[in-house]
């Protein structure tokens, strides 16, 4: 009998998770050789981690507080996958969704209940307007998405930059470099945690809904895996990929806009904390599927919450930049390598 290794298209699903879970212990076990051959006594660390982290309301709030922005930006990059694009635009259409939101929230007066769902509005529609450069010119002159709408992130955090230190810069003079305190609040669900973070789930559930339980999901799928097939069929490929992209930035755009109204109150430079790039992580880690997002960005959050424990710790931000990439990286191995398998076969003329 010989061995022969076979790569199979699409890992089983037990088989996927055992090989993430083996990444990430393996991932953990070189961090702490890493952290023991630099003085520091990781299993020590680790108990910090943990008990911050899982052992009081106030760790799992805070991971709540991070896993809604990167649910969205991690489902606004999933999206576009599905079509075959890269959406690498995702920070700055959560800053023009941010700043979208706050222009209505300072310069529109109305009470909360109208307000919100109209900054909500606002927020996807400023998303959506960033993105709609970069998906008109890879639709009609296929240039590459993933130039147009990275640059645009920069645009977009200069013009936040320059309205929170400028035009819109509190009057009141208690706050540096940031508007007027909102406002308008989306209201707690539990603790500190806003109702941004149902809402997250529950749009991601529906977007998922729809990507695989109608007929505009599957010429989506379709179109995203063999575009040449879908025009074939006679599938609109282009107005497909116009409306997936548009839906990727206004969920962007929604993320920014739960995250000025939820949970810093005003518009301010780095307000993103480079969800948007991150949310990229995300749907790797997802491989694409909109509700692996969740699991995605929940580990996600839980490292990011983990990074700042280990600050407090004395570790340098640099250690914990290298902790959280190699988590990531060992992740990714064991994904690809959870699509292959041994298989046994009988020689040529056994």
């Amino acid at each position: 009998m010989a061995i022969r290794i076979q790569r199979i298209p699409s890992a089983p699903p037990a088989a996927a998770l055992a090989a993430r879970a083996v990444a990430i212990v393996l991932a953990l076990l070189v961090a702490g050789l890493v952290l023991a051959a630099s003085g520091a006594d990781p299993l020590r660390l680790a108990s910090q981690v943990l008990g911050a982290t899982f052992g009081s309301s106030f760790g799992l709030e805070d991971v709540g507080l991070l896993v809604t922005p990167l649910i969205l930006t991690g489902l606004s990059v999933a999206v576009a996958l599905k079509i075959g694009a890269w959406n690498i635009g995702a920070e700055g259409q959560f800053y023009a969704g941010a700043f979208a939101a706050t222009a209505v929230a300072l310069f529109v007066p109305g009470p909360t209940v109208l307000m919100l769902p109209l900054m909500f509005l606002a927020g996807a529609l400023g998303g959506l307007v960033w993105i709609l450069v970069p998906t008109l010119a890879r639709a009609y002159a296929d240039v590459s998405e993933l130039i147009t709408t990275l640059l645009l992130n920069f645009v977009a955090t200069l013009m936040v930059y320059y309205v929170s230190t400028g035009p819109w810069l509190d009057p009141s003079g208690h706050a540096l470099a940031t508007t007027a305190r909102l406002p308008h609040d989306i209201p707690e669900f539990w603790g500190i945690v806003h109702w941004g973070f149902p809402l997250a789930i529950l749009l991601t559930v529906l977007v998922a809904a729809v990507l695989n339980f109608t007929r505009w999901g599957y010429e989506v799928r379709i179109a995203g895996s063999n575009p040449q097939a879908a025009r074939y069929a006679g599938m609109p490929f282009r107005r497909r990929l116009i409306v997936v992209m548009l839906l990727s930035g206004a969920i962007a755009g929604v993320a920014g806009m739960l995250e000025v109204a939820g949970t810093v109150h005003r518009l301010q430079g780095g307000i993103s904390n480079n969800f948007g790039y991150l949310g990229i992580m995300v749907a790797v880690l997802a491989r694409g599927s909109a509700l692996g997002v969740l699991a995605g960005a929940a580990l996600m959050a839980v490292i990011l919450n983990s990074g700042i424990i280990l600050q407090t710790q004395g570790i340098t931000v640099s250690t914990v930049l290298a902790i959280t990439g190699l988590i990531l990286f060992f992740t990714a191995i064991g994904d690809e390598l959870a699509h292959y398998r041994v298989t046994r076969t009988k020689p040529v003329g056994a």
